[in-house]
């Protein structure tokens, strides 16, 4: 069965946490939520409240096939711990799934080798991409080897499509 890990932490975007969430369930995927904090209920921008299944300290990038990272503010929330970061680096050496969306990429800026990567996120991140050495696009979803990004919750069915095919893949 293929594992996948949702990062979460205040102030997720909603749909970009629930559609991947119950989109990966549908597909058999077995999916856990990684907060910095195992049992920890952490609350979205809109308030609607979610449970961690396990911390990122306690996990392995080893025992997942991918990483998501939905967006809202989050991400920033997300690279203050040097063990979530840890981890999606992990993923990066292995070259495993990193997919994010909208304010997702920030943590990418934090944890991930992206010179030269074709990427892309909600406008007001493009400088913190482009910093990080990413070429930015517009683009509903973008794929450059194992990184899939996308702009904003319009964009959830192709970058949906785009994880499941990797995940798959």
């Amino acid at each position: 069965m293929k594992k996948i890990a949702i990062l979460i932490a205040d102030l997720f975007d909603d749909k970009e946490l629930l559609v991947p969430y119950y989109r990966c369930l549908e597909e058999g995927f077995k999916v856990d939520l990684v907060g910095a904090e195992k049992d920890t209920v952490y609350k979205s921008k809109f308030g609607l409240p979610m449970k961690s299944d396990v911390a990122s300290r306690d996990i392995s990038a080893h025992s997942y096939n991918a990483v998501i990272i939905p967006g809202g503010f989050s991400p920033d929330y997300m690279r203050r711990s040097n063990e979530t970061i840890q981890f999606v680096k992990d993923m990066d050496f292995m070259a495993k799934p990193i997919a994010a969306i909208c304010h997702g990429p920030w943590m990418m800026a934090s944890s991930c080798d992206l010179k030269g990567k074709r990427l892309t996120g909600f406008f007001s991140i493009k400088d913190d991409l482009v910093n990080a050495g990413a070429h930015y696009v517009d683009e509903e979803v973008v794929v450059d080897g194992h990184l899939i990004t996308s702009r904003t919750p319009n964009d959830l069915p192709a970058f949906m499509k785009a994880i499941i095919k990797a995940v798959k893949s």
